[in-house]
């Protein structure tokens, strides 16, 4: 009998025991969960539940025109050079001009010694000389053995092997007579001229030295007329026209310059598959080629959805916006294409392109789904102005935009 007492107050110490540490449990879950309620309302903003928005607060989403753009950079290159090199070996004698100095098409800029080429000149002169009096010989020979041949003192082949002698004389005449040509083309090659009009870029010998045949003198380039070479990505070269306007920043000139697309190379490069396009700068005091040049290319407008640049959040991995959306700030990851012309300025139109729902979702994003939905045009964001503000918040938009929203859904 003692014994069954003993174990039915076992039995109700254990089950009490049990009992206190499922209170203790559930105390310490509500604690918790009191705890996170606390944090989550300590979060908003502080005095309010719901954040009032000034009517500078939002911005529509809406369609405009946008003028897309493709970003150009490259040196600057003259369309017209040329490079002044010593057709024949000698010692350059003179050389008259110097970098930066502007010459004429046809100027003589420089001569290069003779005597070599006067000598081979005179020699080439005296072989001809000699094979015109060998042609004569060779003539005379040839009509005395005609009469003898008449008379019967000699014999056909004999006079054939005359006319055999008159013809290789006179070729040997004629190859010395080319000899003279190239000599005196030699000779005139000496003479160092402008090929076009230009300035002087470089000068790569100075008189006295010995150049061979080939040897680069002088640098030419026409400045009244610069290109921009730059290389364009295949996906962008696509939607570049020849003729397409351009805007052009130069180191050193504060103005920006036009420009213009004038060709487009026909084959890819291999490395990068990039293409090469070519922009006809504008004549502008200053300009040297060589200088560096970026800016883009202007292309057609058209009709894009779009919010203001200062909508645009960049505080997590992915860009994103602020949606009002039933009364709470949503947050919409987005993807910025091209803004407007100029320079990106706060509430410039910047381009949404589309949505991206292969991204991570941003820390603190209330929703997946309602983050990787696509804006739609009459839909308000909330401006930079607002500051940081976590998804899921309550607010309230101003009347204004209210009744522009509803106004809108009416008419749709």
């Amino acid at each position: 009998m003692k014994t069954r007492t003993r174990t039915t107050l076992v039995v109700a110490l254990i089950a009490l025991l049990v009992a206190l540490a499922a209170l203790g449990g559930w105390r310490l879950v509500k604690a918790r969960s009191e705890r996170q309620q606390a944090a989550s309302a300590a979060a908003l903003p502080t005095g309010a539940a719901v954040l009032e928005l000034a009517a500078s607060d939002v911005a529509p989403v809406a369609q405009v025109a946008i003028a897309r753009r493709v970003p150009v950079s490259g040196g600057l290159k003259a369309a017209n050079s040329a490079v002044v090199k010593a057709r024949v070996a000698g010692e350059l004698r003179s050389l008259q001009v110097r970098e930066g100095d502007s010459v004429r098409a046809g100027q003589l800029l420089g001569e290069i010694d003779t005597q070599e080429v006067d000598a081979r000149l005179r020699q080439a002169e005296q072989t001809a000389g000699a094979a015109r009096a060998q042609l004569d010989i060779a003539r005379r020979a040839l009509d005395n053995n005609r009469a003898l041949v008449d008379q019967g003192f000699i014999s056909p082949t004999a006079l054939q092997t005359s006319v055999a002698n008159e013809a290789a004389a006179r070729a040997n005449l004629e190859a010395a007579q080319a000899g003279v040509d190239l000599a005196r083309k030699s000779r005139a090659d000496a003479r160092l001229v402008a090929p076009l009009a230009g300035v002087v870029s470089q000068r790569s010998a100075q008189p006295g030295e010995r150049v061979g045949v080939d040897a680069r003198v002088l640098e030419i380039v026409d400045l009244s007329r610069l290109e921009l070479e730059a290389a364009v990505a295949p996906e962008d070269v696509v939607r570049i026209a020849v003729g397409a306007p351009a805007v052009l920043r130069v180191d050193g000139l504060d103005a920006p310059l036009t420009a213009r697309v004038v060709r487009l190379n026909p084959s890819a490069q291999a490395g990068t598959r990039a293409v090469m396009v070519y922009l006809a700068v504008d004549a502008a005091p200053g300009l040297r080629q060589g200088l560096f040049a970026q800016g883009h290319i202007t292309l057609p407008a058209q009709p894009a959805l779009a919010v203001p640049a200062s909508a645009i959040r960049n505080d997590q991995a992915q860009p994103y916006v602020l949606v009002v959306d039933d009364g709470r700030a949503t947050a919409r990851r987005v993807v910025p294409g091209s803004s407007g012309e100029g320079r990106l300025a706060p509430d410039q139109p910047l381009e949404i392109l589309t949505a991206v729902a292969s991204a991570p979702v941003p820390a603190g994003a209330a929703s997946a789904a309602a983050l990787l939905l696509p804006l739609q045009p009459g839909q308000w964001v909330l401006r930079g102005s607002v500051g940081a503000l976590r998804d899921g918040a309550p607010v309230r938009r101003p009347a204004a935009a209210a009744a522009a929203a509803s106004a809108a859904s009416a008419a749709r």
